[in-house]
């Protein structure tokens, strides 16, 4: 049994979500390779090589494959999908957007956000907003499967030894062309792979108090900042800010939510973080009944004392 892991990259490094969805495979079983698809990705592929646990990569270096745009990266998938029983991807934006065409060319159910495996035919994801589990069995040849990233420890990124291959490139679909990026930059961790998390919501009241309050804590802390979806829509903050079902999906070691009503939709996108704490001044908001630790009070007092006792 053979696996194919599609690598998330930039051309330059290996993402880390590729390593969550390398140790879905693992669990599954057999034997397991990587598909590393870009532009000058020679570096992604030496990185790709040395995680535990890989038997081969698989290296497609062509022009047209630097954006990673998703019509060219599955035509390239479905084209050496033989001889492969399962095909992952972490349930990023990219993965999200390239194995559903993967699955549609070749004619499969594709199995999304599994968060935990039961063998190599039954898989267990999410459904209703993470308020139920469902257990899916499928009889597919090719199982073309999406790895929620919080399901599963990364991958170690060093002791394998894999044998790098070159692949044949496929043809420009020039389906669609990537046009420009428009890129958050900070020095603070990124939100998806943060250890710790400081939120903000609505409670917030503008994004100028989003920043005043949150940021020197975040600094302090060594956090990323994240945001409710109600936050995000206020302009408070970018949309590559929000957390929840239809944002990011995190599971920090420590997730702090701060005017965070906690509606399902957020739930569902940080409910899996070890440590939750909440400052809100609803006694009865509804993030109080994931939250491991609350506090009633008025954030714009209680954050400023928070930041002057760390």
């Amino acid at each position: 049994m053979s696996l194919l892991v599609i690598a998330e990259h930039d051309n330059a490094g290996l993402k880390a979500a590729t390593l969550n969805a390398v140790t879905a495979a693992a669990k599954i079983g057999g034997e397991i390779h990587i598909l590393v698809a870009g532009a000058n990705c020679g570096a992604v592929a030496e990185q790709a090589a040395k995680v535990a646990g890989v038997a081969k990569v698989k290296v497609a270096d062509a022009a047209h494959y630097g954006d990673q745009t998703a019509e060219n990266i599955a035509a390239l998938i479905v084209a050496n999908a033989s001889g492969y029983t399962h095909i992952l991807a972490a349930a990023t934006s990219n993965g999200k957007n390239t194995l559903p065409r993967v699955a549609a060319l070749l004619d499969v159910a594709q199995i999304s956000e599994i968060v935990s495996v039961v063998d190599a035919d039954t898989f267990v994801r999410p459904i209703y907003a993470g308020n139920a589990l469902a257990t899916v069995k499928s009889s597919d040849a090719t199982k073309v499967i999406t790895v929620r990233t919080t399901g599963f420890d990364a991958a170690a990124n060093s002791g394998g030894s894999a044998a790098v291959e070159a692949m044949a490139a496929g043809a420009d679909l020039g389906q669609s062309k990537l046009i420009g990026r428009e890129l958050t930059k900070s020095a603070r961790p990124e939100l998806a792979a943060a250890k710790i998390i400081v939120s903000g919501g609505r409670g917030m009241g503008s994004g100028e108090n989003y920043h005043k309050l949150l940021e020197p804590l975040a600094d302090k802390l060594g956090a990323a900042l994240g945001a409710s979806r109600a936050a995000v829509d206020a302009g408070f903050v970018p949309n590559d800010y929000q957390v929840g079902q239809t944002g990011k999906i995190v599971a920090p070691q420590l997730y702090i939510a701060i005017g965070i009503s906690g509606a399902i939709q957020h739930l569902a996108g940080m409910k899996d973080s070890k440590v939750i704490v909440a400052i809100n001044k609803d006694p009865d908001a509804p993030i109080f009944q994931v939250a491991d630790y609350g506090l009633v009070a008025d954030l714009f007092q209680a954050v400023p004392e928070l930041v002057a006792a760390i």
